[in-house]
């Protein structure tokens, strides 16, 4: 419910356009504005900002929804307020144009780009003001142009960038309705923000340049402006703007990789501000007990994807087991999975993920990390193979096979102990020792501890392995080229 005038409750506000999958940058601006409306006990409003109707697609409205929904904010919570959509306030706008014109405050301007750099010799140049004072009344064609004062200054009050002053005379009078009547983005906002009791206005950096205008309007419509700030642009490791032109930037590819919901939250309330006391991974209620907006930072924030990572494994690691293997389900079956639902064994699954857990900071990388167990046989990876199968690994496997066959205990300490004693005999210590048994029996020098996974996948299973890794070595050992033999008189 909209508050009467006067209210002093908070009302922020989110308005994103339908256009495309869901930026990070708009999420940690509805982020921001929802820890304002948590902290204040006020609301968060949602408006789809959908007049745009040849790029606006219905899809992309249940994309916002959905994104909004997966990091805490939906309309089960009583902070969440809509959503509204722009395009069913179009009465109201043009109700707004007319009331500009009526009060004298905007002018209807029949000029064309090329009228105007035909009078100021400058085709970059702004408008002019030449139909100021020609008193056109409304056609079809002619704009709808707000008149900004020739003197004077309009200040913003911007909680994070101070008190920005904007000379009225750098201003031109710019155009709030189009030559079809249809208001434009300026003052439609505006108008919006006005009848959804909007008290607070907290969005990106990118939008300041527009403030002394909309704060103009909300003047001329009779209204007190809301109080802005305006939050710091984010950057790459380039220290460029993100765009989705260059870099990833939606967040639900993010979360399709295996990305948690609550670390992405805790990563992105991060972005431009800090909870104090060199803390960084905190649970969201606290965050936002400690969030104030004044105290964001002005300067570009750093979009640090591998920071991002090592908070997605922090999470990871908190869960209990059983919330970790609900998260990776969707990775231990088709079409992520490359195995297939006969060859997956969800208690094999089980054995080895707490062992999966303490390792992965994402969640998609959990089926490099268990398909040796699932599949029938090891994936060939030609980099592991050639860095672990060296000389000497042959005879190593070789002494290794006929231990692990006599072995009494199938069991990790039991194996850990061969392959260490092996190792003696060969005069490795244990990292060298088990680097051909791990690519032999998983396919990959790096994974979940050796000896746990043997245990897991049988002495079967890896005795065959191991027996195919030497199939292998022999081949090799046999199409590599013959060494020269040495001659008299043959110098080293």
């Amino acid at each position: 419910m909209i508050p009467a005038a006067g209210s002093s409750a908070v009302r922020v506000r989110f308005a994103p356009s339908p256009t495309g999958m869901f930026h990070v940058g708009g999420a940690r601006s509805a982020l921001f504005n929802w820890a304002v409306a948590k902290h204040q006990g006020g609301t968060f409003v949602l408006r789809v900002e959908d007049t745009d109707a040849a790029r606006n697609k219905p899809e992309w409205v249940d994309g916002i929804l959905s994104a909004l929904a997966s990091l805490g904010m939906h309309a089960e919570d009583p902070t969440f307020e809509g959503p509204y959509f722009q395009s069913q306030n179009v009465a109201k706008h043009r109700e707004a144009s007319a009331r500009l014109y009526e009060a004298g405050r905007a002018y209807y301007c029949d000029c064309t780009r090329d009228d105007v750099a035909a009078r100021t010799g400058n085709p970059q140049s702004g408008y002019d003001g030449f139909c100021r004072d020609r008193g056109l009344d409304y056609e079809p064609g002619r704009a709808l142009r707000f008149r900004t004062p020739d003197e004077g200054e309009t200040q913003v009050v911007d909680l994070i960038r101070g008190n920005p002053t904007f000379p009225n005379s750098a201003m031109e009078d710019f155009v709030v309705a189009r030559g079809d009547g249809s208001p434009v983005f300026l003052l439609a906002n505006v108008v919006d923000d006005l009848d959804e009791g909007i008290t607070h206005v907290i969005r990106g950096e990118e939008h300041l340049p527009n403030t002394p205008k909309q704060q103009l309007l909300w003047e001329a419509l009779g209204a007190q402006p809301p109080t802005w700030a305006h939050l710091p642009v984010i950057v790459n490791e380039k220290r460029q703007k993100l765009s989705k032109r260059r870099d990833k930037v939606a967040l639900e590819d993010y979360l399709a990789e295996g990305y948690l919901p609550d670390a992405m939250v805790n990563y992105l309330m991060l972005l431009g501000w800090a909870p104090g006391n060199d803390e960084e991974i905190l649970p969201f209620d606290e965050l936002v007990e400690r969030f104030r907006i004044e105290d964001v930072n002005s300067a570009s924030a750093f979009f640090d994807v591998k920071k991002l990572l090592s908070f997605n494994g922090e999470y990871i690691r908190k869960m209990s087991v059983e919330d970790f293997i609900a998260a990776v389900d969707p990775w231990l079956h088709a079409p992520k999975a490359p195995w297939t639902e006969e060859q997956y064994d969800a208690a094999a699954f089980a054995r080895v993920a707490p062992l999966a857990q303490s390792r992965v900071a994402l969640l998609a990388d959990i089926t490099d990390n268990v398909d040796f167990l699932f599949l029938d046989e090891p994936v060939d990876d030609e980099r592991s193979w050639a860095k672990a199968m060296k000389a000497g690994a042959a005879e190593l496997l070789t002494d290794a096979r006929a231990a692990l066959a006599d072995l009494a205990t199938w069991e990790a300490e039991p194996l850990k102990d061969l392959v260490t004693a092996v190792g003696e005999q060969h005069g490795l210590k244990l990292g060298k020792a088990q680097a051909p048994v791990r690519v032999a029996v998983t396919g990959r020098t790096i994974g979940l501890p050796l000896f746990e996974s043997l245990e897991v996948l049988g002495r079967e299973r890896t005795l065959a392995r191991v027996d195919a890794a030497l199939a292998r070595l022999a081949r090799e050992a046999d199409a590599a080229p013959a060494t020269p033999a040495a001659t008299d008189g043959a110098t080293a």
